[in-house]
C-alpha cells in the first residue's frame, strides 16, 4: 500500500488506545507503520536493485520484529539524551512504547499483503511470495475512512489544520487525476472521486459543527473495524471472482488442448466488482477480466489476450538472456513472467523481452516491470 494509507493506519491505531501506553507513542506508531519502506534506499543503486530488494527483509516477520524494537529504542535514547541536557526526568515508558511500536510495525506487511504486489514474510529463510489480491495498491476508500477519523481527532490546532488541508489537497489531486483516465475502470474511478468529494465536504461540515470534540478511542476502533469489514467483504467477492476465473481459464484452454497450471484474480482500481485475471497453462499465459455482477461466465474470445511461451530456439535464447542481472531481478519478482523473442531468423542478435504480465506485456514499455535483453544468436 501507499505510505499515506500506512500513516493513517499507524495514527488510527495510536488513537485507538496505543497512545496511552507512553508519551510519544503516536509519533512512534506513525514511524513504525512506515519504516519498512526504508528498503527504498535501494534506489541509490538502480531500478533493478529496487525491484530486487523492495518488500524484502524489512517486510518479513524478522524485519518487522527488528523495526518494532529499533524505533522505540531510538526514541528512548533520544529522549534520555534530551532529558539529560535539560536536567529533567525521562518521560518515556519503554515497555508501553515497545508494545505500541510492535503493533504499528506489524500493520505494514499485513496491509501490503492485501494487494497483488505481494510480500515475502519468511525471509531470510525463504523467498516465497504471498499475495492477498484483495485491494488495489492505492485505495481512496481506505484514505477516506481512516483519514476522516484521523482528521477529526487530531486537527486541534492551526498548524495541524494546515497540515491536514495540505494532505487533503494532494490526495484530492491524485484521486481527481485518476478519475480522468480512460479505460474499463474509468467509470468506477469517477464514482470514487464523487464519493471522495462528498466525503470531504461531510468531514469539513462535521468539524465545523464541533463533532471532533465527541470522537475518541471508540471512534478510532470503529474505523479500524470498518477497515477489517472492508477486507472481509472483498475476500468474499474475490472468492467468487476466483471461481469464475478458474472456470473461464479451463474453457479457454480446452480448445488448445492445454492444461491450466495456476491462475490469479487481482483487484482493479476502485472497482470491487471487476477483477483482473491471469491464467497460466503448460503452453501459454492468458489475460482477461472477470465481473462478479454478471451471472454468466461466458467470455468473448476477443477480450482474451493469449501469450505463447517460447519454445525451441526461442527458449534457448531466453535461457541465455535469463543470465543477465536485470532479467534475474525481474524474474525474481515476477508472478507471471513471460518472455518474447524478436528476431529475424536469428542473424546477428536477438532481442529477448521480459515482462511481468500482472502489470505490462513484453515490448510494451521499458519500465520496472519489463526489460529488453539483447543476446547473440547461436550461429555467431
Amino acid at each position: 500500500m501507499d505510505n499515506l494509507a500506512h500513516s493513517l493506519v499507524g495514527l488510527t491505531s495510536a488513537k485507538a488506545g496505543l497512545d496511552r501506553l507512553s508519551p510519544y507513542a503516536t509519533t512512534v506508531c506513525v514511524i513504525s507503520a512506515n519504516v519498512a519502506d526504508a528498503d527504498f534506499v535501494s534506489l541509490l543503486g538502480d531500478r533493478w536493485s529496487l525491484l530486487q530488494y523492495h518488500r524484502g527483509i524489512t517486510h518479513s516477520i524478522a524485519g518487522t520484529i527488528a523495526i518494532g524494537l529499533l524505533i522505540p529504542a531510538l526514541a528512548y535514547a533520544i529522549e534520555r539524551i534530551g532529558s539529560s541536557i535539560r536536567k529533567r526526568a525521562p518521560r518515556i515508558r519503554f515497555r508501553g512504547l515497545l508494545l505500541a511500536s510492535m503493533v504499528a510495525a506489524a500493520t505494514h506487511p499485513v496491509m501490503d499483503w492485501t494487494n497483488n504486489y505481494g510480500v515475502r514474510p519468511l525471509l531470510p529463510w525463504s523467498g516465497r511470495w504471498f499475495y492477498g489480491d484483495l485491494v488495489f495498491i492505492v485505495d481512496p476508500y481506505i484514505w477516506l475512512t481512516l483519514g476522516a477519523l484521523a482528521f477529526l481527532m487530531t486537527s486541534n490546532s492551526r498548524r495541524k489544520l494546515f497540515g491536514w488541508s495540505f494532505i487533503g489537497l494532494i490526495a484530492t489531486l491524485v484521486v481527481g487525476a485518476a478519475s480522468r483516465q480512460n479505460g474499463p475502470e474509468a467509470g468506477a474511478v469517477r464514482t470514487a472521486f464523487v464519493v471522495w468529494i462528498i466525503g470531504l465536504i461531510s468531514i469539513i461540515g462535521l468539524r465545523f459543527f464541533g463533532v471532533q470534540r465527541k470522537v475518541g478511542q471508540r471512534t478510532a476502533l470503529t474505523a479500524l473495524a470498518l477497515l477489517m469489514i472492508y477486507w472481509v467483504a472483498l475476500g468474499f467477492v474475490h472468492r467468487a471472482a476466483a471461481a469464475d476465473t478458474l472456470l473461464i481459464a479451463n474453457r479457454i484452454a480446452a480448445p488448445h488442448n492445454e492444461r491450466v497450471i495456476r491462475a490469479a484474480t487481482m483487484p482493479s482500481q476502485a472497482n470491487p466488482f471487476r477483477w483482473q485475471s491471469v491464467a497460466e497453462t503448460d503452453a501459454a499465459i492468458y489475460k482477461f477480466e472477470v465481473s462478479v455482477v454478471n451471472d454468466s461466465v461466458d467470455i468473448d474470445n476477443s477480450s482474451v489476450a493469449r501469450f505463447e511461451k517460447p519454445a525451441g530456439q526461442e527458449a534457448q535464447l531466453v535461457s541465455v538472456a535469463e543470465q543477465d542481472r536485470r532479467a534475474q531481478a525481474l524474474l525474481g519478482f515476477a508472478r507471471f513472467p513471460l518472455a518474447r523473442v524478436n528476431t529475424d531468423n536469428c542473424v546477428g542478435q536477438a532481442l529477448v523481452q521480459f515482462a511481468d504480465l500482472r502489470y505490462t506485456e513484453p515490448g510494451r514499455g521499458r519500465g520496472t516491470f519489463s526489460v529488453n535483453i539483447p543476446v547473440d544468436c547461436p550461429n555467431r
